[in-house]
């Protein structure tokens, strides 16, 4: 029976780590849909969420049979929780990658009022970051989790960077501001999915350690 258990919770592993993988490749195409201004590719995005969000539903009810089923306890209660809570942040993450998709439809073929540099360069990133929390989790790192845990400035340095050059281009040419605050909302988008790594980073140390720290 414990031989099955564990079984099942190196499943439930596996099959969260191919939902992060689902994500990654959602935040990659949403931006390369931006910079190429591929509407159908941003389209592609936007219907697969709908799979991002059937994934986060069946792990989670899985989740919640081994409970009720195995009533694990300590560390191993922690990872299923944990798993839980990591398919809500993938989730989440990949309704992020959507709205993107979306902002890439209200910019539609106009040209672009400048070259996309910091953007692609948060994009980076944040999918940088996000591998190395799931990383982490796989290998129940604490120490590469702290460390990607504490890079979310560097993301959120960005943000505002890109928020204030948009804001001058508002000001200075008005017919620019519909433009100017898609980008904007694609910036904070970014921001946030580097948010839920931060997340996923904090959940890994608390079922590695049964510490709960806010970074």
């Amino acid at each position: 029976m414990r031989k099955s258990f564990h079984e099942s919770i190196k499943e439930l592993k596996n099959e969260m780590l191919k939902m992060g993988s689902m994500v990654e490749e959602a935040i990659h195409d949403s931006v390369k849909a931006l910079k190429e201004q591929d509407l159908d590719l941003a389209t592609q995005v936007m219907d697969g969420d709908d799979k991002i969000d059937d994934f986060e539903v069946e792990l989670e009810e899985r989740c919640t049979r081994l409970i009720a089923l195995q009533q694990p306890v300590a560390k191993d209660l922690r990872t299923i929780i944990v798993i839980s809570k990591l398919a809500t942040d993938l989730e989440r993450i990949g309704d992020h990658a959507s709205n993107i998709a979306r902002m890439v439809h209200q910019i539609g073929k106009e040209p672009l009022i400048k070259p996309l540099i910091d953007i692609p360069r948060m994009t980076e990133i944040v999918t940088r970051r996000l591998r190395e929390s799931l990383d982490a989790f796989v290998n129940l790192d604490i120490e590469l989790a702290k460390k990607v845990a504490r890079e979310d400035e560097e993301v959120d340095i960005l943000d505002e960077q890109i928020l204030r050059e948009l804001l001058t281009f508002m000001i200075e040419d008005p017919s620019k501001i519909r433009q100017a605050t898609s980008l904007m909302f694609v910036s904070r988008f970014l921001e946030r999915i580097g948010d839920h790594s931060t997340n996923i980073c904090e959940r890994v140390i608390y079922m590695v350690s049964g510490e709960r720290k806010a970074y």
